[in-house]
């Protein structure tokens, strides 16, 4: 099993034990080439991104819903972007969006390499501004924007899921940061997104407890 020093950043701790946690990476197949490439650059240069085991749920459920239109609400340098493409094949689209115009330049590169560029709308701005610009509604809209921006998000987003489609959400169990007994500003406006999200009359919702949190959220 990998020691503490030599796994990843973009591993998180405090949702499921270290041993528990390196055997869950331990049995995940070899990923593509440019995947292994994303994720030591993401280790190297401290770029977040959802590593493999939260990307497999995220294209799994893709999958499953046969979803062919993805909004991706911050995006980096496009690691679930890969997988989103990947599940929605050449006749889908997934959006990307950034701040970042070197994230963006970079996330390019991978998806030519990775072979989907075709299917990938790259945009590079306000993600949510983006969002609110969209006239048609999407199978999933997928949420790992900065965290301050999550109650937003979770405001203006259900007009732009489909019925049946999903709003789903990374970050959402903080490392474990949501039972403290005295939160920073950040973790307060997770636990309150998380409330907002699980009382939503348009939304079903459940947290699974892998990797830092994922909140997967039925439109009703």
């Amino acid at each position: 099993m990998p020691t503490k020093s030599s796994r990843p950043r973009w591993r998180h701790e405090g949702i499921t034990s270290n041993a528990v946690d390196d055997y869950l990476y331990s049995m995940l197949p070899k990923r593509h080439e440019v995947l292994a490439e994303m994720e030591n650059y993401a280790t190297e240069h401290n770029v977040p991104i959802v590593g493999p085991a939260v990307a497999r749920v995220l294209q799994q459920l893709a999958l499953t819903m046969g979803a062919k239109k993805i909004f991706e609400l911050g995006s980096a340098i496009g690691y679930s972007t890969v997988w989103w493409a990947q599940a929605v094949g050449e006749a889908g689209q997934v959006i990307y969006t950034d701040g970042d115009s070197k994230n963006a330049e970079r996330a390019r590169s991978y998806f030519e390499r990775a072979g989907v560029s075709k299917q990938i709308k790259i945009h590079t701005g306000d993600a949510l501004e983006f969002l609110s610009e969209q006239k048609e509604q999407f199978d999933i809209v997928f949420n790992d924007v900065d965290k301050e921006d999550y109650p937003r998000v979770l405001r203006m987003v259900a007009p732009h899921v489909r019925k049946g489609g999903l709003f789903v959400t990374d970050n959402v169990l903080w490392s474990g940061r949501v039972v403290d007994k005295n939160p920073d500003a950040r973790t307060k406006t997770i636990l309150q997104f998380n409330k907002s999200l699980y009382e939503s009359r348009d939304f079903f919702t459940t947290i699974l407890p892998i990797r830092d949190g994922l909140a997967v959220a039925l439109k009703v």
